[in-house]
């Protein structure tokens, strides 16, 4: 399905922006000792943001989002780690002997990636989960179409007590069938 309303790409793309920034943020922390400033954090938050929702206009595939959020996860993985640099040379921290000095752990990256593969899939889960629930929605509760789709919500009605007779007629069509008019079936004796 595809033509995703503002509502809908926007609650997908904020979903996706927190979980790529928390774990890129987690990760980087776990890597490095020092986790990202919170600047960082936002500024990464908006970027991701607003690229999932240029990117959410339709279901994607686990592939599709597996590629996505590894990407970002690079991606932030670099801004932070440069943020970090930056910092480090503005202010650069003192160490204190006895501390231990933040060394990159040899695993980190392999980590990283099957941390991002996990929440990819759980992704994936939500996903699927979410156009599931809008298509059963939309089934049963057809107004909702306009919230999902973006469509205008069908015509507008008249007061109360009155009604148009563009929107009487396809009732009274729908109802032509379903309903008899008074009195016995016909064919059917009544007299003893």
């Amino acid at each position: 399905m595809s033509d995703a309303s503002p509502a809908v790409r926007s609650l997908r793309a904020a979903v996706f922006a927190a979980v790529c920034v928390l774990l890129a943020a987690a990760a980087h922390g776990l890597a490095t000792g020092e986790p990202p400033v919170p600047a960082a954090d936002g500024a990464g938050f908006a970027v991701v943001f607003a690229v999932g929702w240029l990117l959410g206009g339709r279901e994607r595939s686990l592939p599709g989002i597996g590629a996505l959020t590894l990407g970002t996860q690079a991606g932030l993985h670099l801004a932070f780690g440069a943020l970090r640099g930056r910092a480090m040379a503005a202010m650069p921290p003192i160490h204190h002997p006895g501390m231990p000095m933040a060394h990159p752990h040899p695993h980190a990256m392999s980590a990283h990636v099957l941390a991002a593969l996990v929440a990819s899939w759980c992704l994936r889960r939500g996903e699927a989960a979410l156009w599931s629930l809008l298509r059963w929605a939309v089934a049963f509760v057809p107004g909702l179409a306009a919230w999902w789709r973006d469509a205008p919500a069908g015509p507008v009605r008249p007061a109360p007590g009155r009604m148009s007779p563009a929107v009487a007629r396809p009732r009274r069509l729908l109802l032509r069938y379903a309903v008899s008019g008074r009195g016995p079936p016909a064919g059917l004796s009544y007299t003893p």
